[in-house]
């Protein structure tokens, strides 16, 4: 890893950040359920145009009143055009739809592997061997995404195949996303690039939105209230105390929001709609987490030897 990344120290401003991405993006899973189940009147991709493109006209408008520079160079647009439709429409997009059948909980829990990905990411993108204690947790980590999946993909119908193959998939998109901003950082303020995320990634929903030809939106009441909650709460706020945190923290504390936010939606899925869990899904959710603390683990273990 680069010696910028290993200058970064634990700051409580930076915790203070991720501490809102633990608790925000844990329930954001229920907010999602609430919004696209069957009779809620949201149509997967069309919630998600709608969600990015308030909270990245909210997040531009606050970063030109902070007299913030908001022009983008072509490197930076082109950085942040892949990374925003990575993250949204390629991995919210997946999650949105998924979730018209699939459990928030589970959802979550599937989503929970983005570090496990993105370990695999980095070392192919620097070309370098994992350590055989990383390959141990990573094989850990496997092991618990294939507890989760497969003995659902077993018995699955062709619809409930596509929605786990979609939630093994958005973590992918996802983790791509965020190493693409890692190892290509703009200069502009993390406000800034979380404004042309939402903006970008809202102008990727609206293609999906008209090529798949989903229905206009027609939200219930509640509908209505999960969308204001995953705009102001999980875009405006935590998405951006989420690119602050990348900038503030090393990666492997910054990125430690992928073993809390399953934990925080398991709780929410079973206290408010009562989302079971069976024994392989307990079990699976157990050797993902262990498998994502041991790469964090190891990560830093490797960072601190080589400063």
């Amino acid at each position: 890893m680069d010696q910028v990344h290993h200058q970064k120290s634990v700051t409580a401003k930076g915790l203070a950040y991720l501490f809102v991405v633990y608790m925000v993006w844990g329930s954001t899973y229920l907010a999602i359920r609430f919004a696209v189940r069957e009779g809620a009147g949201f149509p997967p991709f069309a919630l998600g145009a709608i969600r990015t493109l308030v909270a990245g006209i909210a997040l531009l408008g606050w970063a030109a009143l902070r007299r913030a520079r908001i022009r983008l160079s072509r490197s930076e647009f082109a950085t942040l055009a892949i990374a925003g439709l990575l993250m949204w429409p390629g991995a919210n997009g997946l999650v949105n739809w998924a979730e018209q059948r699939a459990d928030s909980s589970y959802a979550a829990l599937l989503v929970a592997a983005v570090p496990i990905w993105s370990a695999v990411i980095d070392a192919i993108w620097r070309r370098q061997r994992p350590s055989w204690r990383l390959l141990l947790y990573l094989s850990i980590g496997f092991a618990g995404i294939g507890l989760l999946s497969v003995p659902k993909l077993l018995v699955a119908e062709r619809a409930d195949l596509v929605t786990i193959l979609m939630l093994i998939a958005a973590p992918i998109t996802w983790a791509f996303g965020s190493m693409l901003q890692i190892r290509r950082p703009v200069a502009v303020s993390p406000l800034v690039s979380s404004a042309y995320l939402h903006l970008l990634g809202s102008a990727g929903f609206a293609v999906v939105f008209l090529v798949t030809g989903e229905p206009w939106p027609a939200p219930s009441v509640e509908a209505w209230g999960a969308l204001a909650y995953l705009t102001v709460a999980g875009s405006v706020i935590a998405f951006t105390a989420y690119v602050r945190a990348l900038h503030l923290l090393p990666t492997h504390i910054a990125m430690t929001y992928a073993y809390v936010n399953p934990v925080v939606a398991v709780i929410l899925g079973w206290l408010i709609l009562r989302e079971g869990a069976s024994l392989s899904v307990i079990s699976g959710m157990g050797l993902v987490l262990v498998g994502v603390w041991g790469v964090f683990r190891e990560e830093h273990t490797s960072a601190e030897s080589e400063v």
